[in-house]
């Protein structure tokens, strides 16, 4: 068994806006996702940091879903990302997971999940293209304390859709919880192409922080823990 993380699979089986009009590394992306899925196997377990699929709603993403539950191997716990309209409620989805045999694909948000001895938390978080709506910027906060909350004693990974920070930009209220709270990781996704060299990877206080868009990571999820 292992723990994986990718991001930002921007799947389009249901609807006409795929990636491939950026061209580069996006050229072929599913054929790249289910040959870089080939290192997970049926009982590990893969976080999906959000931007999942281009689907305006439930029955739009339904093809990307279905991809993400049966084509790729593995247990999913998913995010929502900034481009995932089709999210909805929990129980609506949970209601339509089941209804349709989604049943490898499960929500992380306002809760945490747990791998062995680690807790997975995470949310949405926040970003400067939002920064003028404080209802939303609160409400992400609230979810992200609610499931760093959930983990208690538990050593803690956190998954964001969005960078909590990156060149010339934090958001000091995330770091101050993912402090606060003992995480040890931040896994994040969002950032293409060019913004890649404004990532930040690497030791800030007592978090680590990593990439997993999944153009970064040549669409082969991250190992994070056998």
């Amino acid at each position: 068994m292992a723990l994986y993380a990718i991001g930002d699979t921007h799947l389009s089986l249901g609807a006409d806006k795929s990636m491939e009009v950026f061209g580069g590394s996006w050229e072929g992306y599913v054929e790249k996702l289910e040959e870089g899925f080939s290192c997970v196997s049926d009982d590990d377990t893969v976080v999906l940091c959000g931007d999942l699929s281009w689907g305006m709603s439930l029955e739009e993403a339904k093809k990307d879903l279905e991809f993400l539950n049966s084509r790729l191997p593995g247990e999913k716990w998913i995010l929502k990302g900034n481009h995932d309209y089709w999210w909805n409620t929990a129980s609506k989805m949970n209601a339509f997971f089941q209804a349709n045999g989604l049943e490898r694909l499960h929500i992380l948000h306002n809760n945490c999940a747990f791998y062995g001895d680690a807790a997975l938390c995470g949310t949405r978080g926040w970003f400067y293209e939002e920064k003028g709506d404080q209802k939303v910027f609160k409400r992400e906060l609230i979810r992200l304390e609610a499931s760093l909350k959930a983990a208690g004693e538990h050593k803690k990974l956190c998954f964001l859709h969005y960078p909590p920070l990156y060149q010339g930009y934090r958001c000091p209220e995330i770091l101050a919880l993912l402090e606060q709270y003992g995480v040890e990781r931040c896994y994040y996704g969002h950032l293409h192409g060019g913004s890649h060299r404004l990532a930040f990877s690497g030791r800030l206080g007592t978090v680590e922080y990593h990439l997993v868009a999944a153009d970064y990571i040549g669409f082969q999820p991250k190992k994070i823990l056998d």
